[in-house]
């Protein structure tokens, strides 16, 4: 999990993880946790003595947090508005081509398939040939590929949350191994 250095409005220094971002403003002092919903850990006083208790809260929320909740996917949910058909998000076409040697031209949808840390690949299902295309053929071509974006998603959202778990972990890996430095 990165981390970062963030200085506060008194000077005083803090290792930061992501998802926690300091508010400083005229009334308000603490710690804002942004994940799976906002929280703000109050410093619950105006001269930033209480701004170390009050991350160590928020961190121990996040890591809480992290260990229930799947990570915050950045996947695309929702069409583009300059998409021009009703296809669902990750899937487009009827791709229609003349192969190389073919004298009838195929048609198919393209699936963009999303692998967490790679980039995506891209996967064809075939519906037919001109002279063998029909409605039923594009539909059946259609839920298949609306099931193998499907999984694709499913399997990026548990790998997302696999690494956001062991993130975690080397969190709280780390504050422990800290702490122990200090006694």
């Amino acid at each position: 999990m990165k981390v970062r250095d963030v200085v506060i409005f008194t000077g005083k220094r803090f290792e930061v993880p992501q998802c926690i971002q300091r508010i400083d403003h005229k009334a308000t002092h603490g710690w804002q946790l942004r994940y799976g919903g906002t929280k703000l850990f109050s410093d619950h006083t105006s001269d930033g003595k209480g701004a170390g208790p009050a991350l160590v809260e928020a961190t121990k929320e996040l890591l809480a947090r992290i260990a229930k909740l799947p990570a915050p996917s950045k996947l695309q949910r929702e069409p583009n508005e300059n998409k021009t058909t009703d296809l669902p998000v990750g899937i487009s076409g009827p791709i229609v081509r003349l192969r190389s040697g073919a004298k009838v031209h195929d048609c198919s949808l393209s699936v963009s398939i999303p692998r967490f840390g790679q980039p995506p690949k891209r996967s064809s299902v075939y519906i037919g040939t001109e002279n063998t295309y029909t409605v039923e053929k594009y539909q059946a071509a259609l839920a298949k590929a609306i099931l193998m974006r499907d999984k694709a998603e499913a399997a990026y959202q548990r790998a997302a949350t696999k690494a956001k778990r062991a993130d975690g972990e080397w969190l709280l890996a780390r504050r422990a191994k800290r702490s122990a430095a200090k006694k």
